[in-house]
């Protein structure tokens, strides 16, 4: 299991071993050891997630305010997705700016996101399985959205016109955000 330092201070990319041979192939996808070594410090995760997502669904950004802050190790399980992180951390020198990567089922990778960020991702297959370990538990009273199309972020996703829920079309843009990280 390698890692990759990330721009965004924090992000930790995750490259897991991965034993191919002709049977198929193996790999580990959680090791807490390993993962308290990569990313330097020890995580108790209380929930798993999982999506399934069609085609230019995007979901995001989404993040929790404290108390209920969670920080999210994700990896896609089957298909490719676009992922994106921004940094909401009001003192952090990278401030507003993000980072993106394309998770997939070929490449395995893992990202993660410790609290301070808000995060999404588009699904570019149909059928994309996203998977996420999360270390605090949903709390809709702590959940936030900013804008995928946020004029301030300029995010490039490679979507023109993606499916969003009800809760990202009415997402509040990064100007009227007040951080709480």
């Amino acid at each position: 299991m390698g890692k990759e330092q990330i721009s965004l201070k924090g992000i930790t990319l995750i490259k897991p071993k991965i034993y191919d041979d002709n049977r198929g192939l193996f790999l580990e996808t959680f090791n807490l050891k390993k993962f308290t070594n990569i990313v330097g410090s020890e995580a108790n995760f209380y929930q798993d997630n999982l999506s399934i997502s069609k085609k230019n669904v995007l979901r995001g950004l989404h993040f929790q305010k404290p108390p209920n802050a969670q920080g999210k190790l994700v990896q896609v399980i089957k298909g490719r997705a676009l992922d994106v992180v921004v940094d909401i951390r009001k003192n952090s020198p990278t401030y507003g700016t993000y980072f993106k990567i394309e998770l997939n089922d070929i490449n395995r990778y893992q990202l993660w996101i410790p609290n301070g960020f808000a995060h999404g991702f588009v699904a570019l297959e149909d059928n994309t399985i996203f998977y996420y370990k999360c270390d605090n538990p949903y709390s809709q009273k702590d959940e936030m959205s900013l804008p995928w199309n946020d004029q301030d972020l300029a995010i490039d996703w490679g979507v023109k016109n993606p499916i969003l829920s009800k809760k990202d079309e009415d997402a509040i843009t990064f100007k009227q955000f007040i951080s709480p990280f």
